[in-house]
């Protein structure tokens, strides 16, 4: 599902149980001590699903730890993105000398919780959305415009170290699959924040990709 959403060039593995998780490294697995079952499988098959990536770049598997913010630390020459929520696991990975950014997530098809909404978006944005649900009331709009913005948050802090909150991005989304994103962090950067991507909806599940050249 998630290679819909990509450009060439981005590798690309996902998996909807845990049946066949890879093994940790000693490092990964003493993150996990600890942790309840049900988040360890998750863990561990997300790991595999993101050495399969590396695989396909010709990379071979590396442990890949949380670093600041806790964004996976990718090998050097390589970028990538990492999600997983109930019934999905899945990774994205790609040289960076194609691409300079990549954000993924993956939400449940539901609507968000209640009172979440008004944290995470503006007034404006809000207006937005209402005009979405009208002309399309089957899609969960306001699921979309979160995992959308968690894209684009993904794309940006490990490129930037900036922690940004929801309200700190202002999304246009589109009925064609595709949205645009700008960040506001409290100074300029070098790093362009205005990010587009793409999402899909299906009956359970959720998808938003972020993925920008190298150069832009």
């Amino acid at each position: 599902m998630i290679e819909e959403l990509l450009p060439p060039g981005v590798t690309s593995s996902e998996a909807f149980d845990d049946a066949a998780p890879a093994p940790l490294f000693p490092a990964e697995a003493a993150l996990m001590e600890g942790r309840r079952a049900r988040r360890r499988r998750q863990f561990a098959t997300a790991r595999a699903c993101a050495r399969r990536c590396l695989a396909q770049l010709g990379r071979r598997p590396v442990p890949l730890l949380p670093g600041p913010g806790g964004a996976p630390q990718w090998p050097s020459g390589v970028v990538g993105s990492i999600t997983h929520c109930d019934g999905y696991r899945g990774a994205v990975a790609a040289r960076s000398s194609s691409v300079s950014a990549l954000g993924i997530d993956a939400e449940p098809a539901g609507p968000l919780p209640k009172g979440v909404l008004n944290l995470i978006t503006s007034a404006e944005e809000r207006t937005h959305l209402t005009a979405l649900t009208t002309a399309d009331p089957s899609l969960p709009w306001d699921r979309i415009f979160f995992s959308a913005k968690e894209a684009a948050y993904k794309a940006w802090y490990p490129a930037t170290g900036i922690w940004l909150g929801f309200r700190d991005a202002t999304l246009a989304l589109s009925p064609d699959g595709t949205f645009t994103t700008t960040l506001h962090p409290p100074t300029p950067t070098p790093v362009n924040p205005v990010y587009e991507g793409r999402w899909l909806a299906g009956p359970d599940l959720v998808l938003t990709a972020v993925a920008r050249s190298a150069g832009r």
